[in-house]
């Protein structure tokens, strides 16, 4: 019988001769074409258009604050006449005459003592309950932290009426400690909720290594787990910081008294103040005094609040 040869093994003909000819489906892409190509594509249209909302939502916000420091620097009729135009001299006099004459600076300090105090009680309080429904396990756990968060959905106007009647029987009105125990209260929920996520992305074997060593649950928490949670904690309390200094509604309803108003209550007597004389220079020198404690308390924090707000994500 005779062997027939492949065809691999006739002279002259190699294994790339054997290869069927490349039908359509199997053409090479075109250079520089990727099969991310299109999926590249609408990422970078995507990014466009979140870049642009970004821009649009920051320009919102900067502005008018840009405005107001300008017109706090105006005179009353330079306001009027050129809105959007720059002061042709700077009146530092305004903010003097808001911070005296309109009894700003009053306001100011009682801002600071009740919001000083209530925010520490609130980082205390808050940061102890969140270790404890983070780290241990007992009956009703689950309970104590869903009323803490249901504490968030509660429409703070619905308890005004019989929180005045209650603090008005435990003579708490128009008092100074027993607005920071509502401000406290008013902001617990949102300080267990957020730090509760946190302290369970600590590692808990540095907590359990501190026990071993002899350290007592007290210790461990605030020598130990405590500064582990800084850039939560800076993070929310500056959440914190934002919503008692800008708290309005509580200190008109529970806190008449001229001599203990807040700024926010100063802000809204220095404008029914004016009535028909209109110092609208010091209006608006009063209205960037309060913004500016704000601004300034982000601007140095604001790497902490990043940090703490990724911690999670990044765990």
């Amino acid at each position: 019988m005779t062997s027939h040869a492949e065809p691999s093994e006739l002279p002259g003909v190699t294994k790339e001769d054997e290869a069927p000819a490349a039908g359509p489906a199997a053409k090479q892409p075109p250079p520089g074409f990727t099969p991310e190509g299109r999926i590249g594509s609408e990422g970078k249209v995507l990014n466009v258009f979140s870049h642009g909302i970004l821009v649009v939502w920051g320009l919102l916000v900067t502005l008018p604050l840009l405005w107001a420091v300008m017109s706090s620097l105006k005179t009353d009729k330079q306001i009027f006449t050129s809105p959007w135009g720059l002061p042709s001299a700077l009146h530092f006099d305004n903010w003097t005459r808001a911070w005296s004459k309109s009894n700003i600076g009053d306001f100011f300090l009682n801002t600071i003592l009740v919001v000083g105090c209530s925010l520490i009680g609130t980082m205390l309080l808050g940061s102890m309950a969140a270790y404890i429904l983070a780290r241990f396990e007992f009956p009703g756990k689950r309970f104590i932290y869903f009323m803490f968060v249901g504490g968030m959905s509660f429409p703070i106007i619905l308890a005004l009426v019989p929180l005045f009647f209650v603090m008005k029987n435990m003579s708490l009105l128009n008092t100074f400690h027993g607005l920071i125990l509502v401000y406290i209260a008013y902001s617990l929920p949102f300080t267990v909720f957020f730090l509760t996520s946190f302290f369970k992305t600590l590692p808990s074997s540095v907590a359990e290594a501190a026990l071993i060593d002899g350290a007592s649950h007290t210790r461990t928490f605030f020598q130990v787990m405590l500064p582990m949670a800084k850039p939560g904690l800076i993070s929310v309390g500056i959440f914190n910081f934002l919503g008692q200094w800008n708290q309005y509604m509580l200190p008109t309803v529970l806190n008449t008294d001229e001599d203990k108003r807040v700024l926010t209550q100063g802000l809204v007597q220095l404008a029914a103040s004016q009535q028909y004389k209109g110092d609208w220079s010091a209006l608006f020198a009063g209205l960037v005094l309060a913004m500016l404690p704000v601004l300034a308390v982000y601007i140095l924090f604001q790497r902490q609040v990043q940090a703490g707000l990724t911690a999670g994500a990044l765990k």
